[in-house]
């Protein structure tokens, strides 16, 4: 599990952004549909030649031509499956109401799974969710609350963490999605050969997903749901099974998973048991599953009944033992 994180650990192999700056591009076209047909190319040779790269970058390169496509994508946001089609470039906002990048806060976290740990975690403010529950309301639905960083010396605060301990760069929220281009001009800049973790609630276009293809190394997503309807009332989130489970897909094939599962109170039929089915079915009992249990209720939760106290003790046992009895190896 996770064994080419541990590669990139022991310095073995390079982590997938810094592959992709070794790949040379002759040119950066302007033409948006000339730009998808050479990273379509680029992307077959990274593919080809992801351990036998040269020691140096290229200029341009692969990461270069997605960081281009990126900035075309948001001069008509597609970024998530909200689809806004606003022009963020001229400072217009769509539903998550990111004018720019602000990060809300970074530091090393020791809370996430042990495998990560300590992991420079980047909060982001903003995000494409609005959920009841949030427990980081406060950067989550204010994409104010955060400070403008420039690429350059964000990088410089990344390579600093590494050479402090840290494992990786967890990129969070907020939500990392409206954040894509911002994200890969630091890494253009980044030069610490550090995993990229993308913590993500996996709302992303299938567009945003091809180019991350070939840049992160562990998506650590948050499947929170098991229906469209509990999406949309908790969370004002459509066609939440169908966008999820696609991306939860595409993420398996490029690159290693982490799946989170938040156990909700009263939403274990209609959600935790749901969810459970489907990563047996589409994904395997081998992927790394964590049902966590720190629900509270947080932000407006106590306005909706169901979900207005804590998890028991009783629903979490339920959970687990419901995905045992399937197959997964759940740590406890």
């Amino acid at each position: 599990m996770l064994e080419r994180y541990f590669k990139i650990l022991r310095g073995e192999v390079l982590p997938n952004f810094q592959i992709a700056k070794r790949i040379q591009v002759d040119r950066i076209p302007s033409s948006l549909d000339e730009k998808l047909e050479i990273h379509a190319e680029k992307m077959e040779e990274l593919r080809e030649r992801r351990e036998k790269v040269e020691d140096c970058e290229a200029k341009p390169n692969l990461l270069d031509l997605k960081l281009s496509i990126l900035q075309d994508y948001s001069k008509s946001c597609n970024l998530c499956e909200r689809r806004c089609g606003v022009n963020r470039g001229e400072g217009e906002i769509g539903f998550c109401r990111v004018r720019e990048a602000r990060v809300a806060s970074e530091f090393l976290h020791f809370g996430e799974e042990p495998e990560l740990v300590p992991s420079h975690t980047i909060f982001f403010a903003g995000c494409n969710f609005n959920c009841v529950f949030c427990q980081n309301w406060d950067i989550s639905q204010y994409p104010e609350n955060g400070a403008i960083i420039e690429p350059v010396e964000l990088s410089r605060i990344i390579e600093f963490r590494f050479k402090g301990g840290s494992r990786n760069l967890n990129l969070v929220g907020g939500e990392p999605t409206p954040n894509a281009a911002y994200i890969l001009e630091v890494l253009r800049e980044l030069k610490a050969n550090i995993p990229i973790v993308w913590n993500s609630n996996m709302y992303m276009s299938r567009e945003l997903m091809q180019i991350l293809d070939g840049v992160i190394d562990i998506y650590l997503t948050d499947f929170k749901y098991g229906n469209d309807e509990c999406a949309l009332r908790l969370s004002n989130v459509p066609k939440y099974m169908e966008v999820v489970s696609r991306n939860h897909l595409l993420a398996a094939k490029q690159c290693e998973l982490i799946i989170r599962h938040l156990i909700l109170p009263n939403h274990i039929v209609c959600c935790s048991k749901p969810v459970i089915d489907w990563i047996e079915k589409q994904l395997g009992t081998d992927v790394y599953l964590n049902l966590m249990d720190q629900y509270r209720p947080e932000y407006k939760a106590m306005k909706h009944k169901e979900i207005s106290r804590f998890l028991r003790f009783d629903e979490y046992r339920e959970v687990v033992e419901y995905a045992l009895s399937k197959g997964f190896k759940i740590r406890l």
